[in-house]
């Protein structure tokens, strides 16, 4: 190996501690815990060799972002894999959406609270976020129904999801109803 690759390496290992860093920092504390010097402190290495990797904090929820939406992508297309039939598939996706949503809150703000500096919906939208639609789209679009652009459908179920994961998390809505309005958002808008 050379000079140059193990340098390489060395590098993206420590991109990787940097993020993985920063996530369990906001795990544990919020995003509001995260700053440079906690993390260079936390990976003992100096501010400037962190400014080395990322600009700062945005880029950084940026790189948290686009880990979370692959592990999203992952999630959705295994909670999805085992379901029989469309119905159980949207309602295994919903449930594992927001199982997803609650088990990691500090990578769903990353994903959509939080400005990581990432484009949604566009010809640059990076490939780990795309994917992600593409893991939801994969199973809405079968159920949109007649004449509905598939991708304007999960849009709007992914909206639905997103809006009780807020809510829920939140405290404005009761968790008591969590599988009932799984089951309502599946009836009312899946076509199936």
């Amino acid at each position: 190996m050379s000079v140059q690759e193990r340098k390489e390496r060395e590098r993206a290992s420590r991109e990787r501690l940097i993020v993985a860093t920063a996530r369990e920092l906001a795990e544990q504390q919020g995003w509001d815990a995260v700053t440079t010097r906690k993390l260079a402190e936390r990976i003992e290495y100096s501010q400037p060799v962190l400014y080395s990797h990322f600009r700062g904090k945005r880029e950084i929820i940026g790189a948290v972002a686009l880990d979370g939406a692959a592990e999203l992508a992952v999630a959705l297309r295994a909670a999805t894999a085992a379901a029989d039939g469309p119905r159980a598939r949207v309602t295994a996706l919903a449930r594992g959406y927001l199982d997803f949503a609650e088990r990691n809150p500090a990578v769903y703000d990353a994903l959509f609270q939080l400005d990581g500096g990432l484009a949604f919906a566009q010809e640059d939208t990076p490939e780990p976020l795309k994917d992600a639609f593409a893991a939801l789209l994969e199973c809405l679009g079968e159920v949109a129904g007649e004449g509905v652009h598939p991708g304007v459908f999960t849009e709007l179920f992914w909206a639905s999801l997103h809006g009780l994961a807020t809510l829920t998390r939140a405290g404005r809505l009761p968790r008591a109803f969590a599988e009932q309005r799984v089951e309502l958002l599946v009836d009312r808008l899946a076509v199936v």
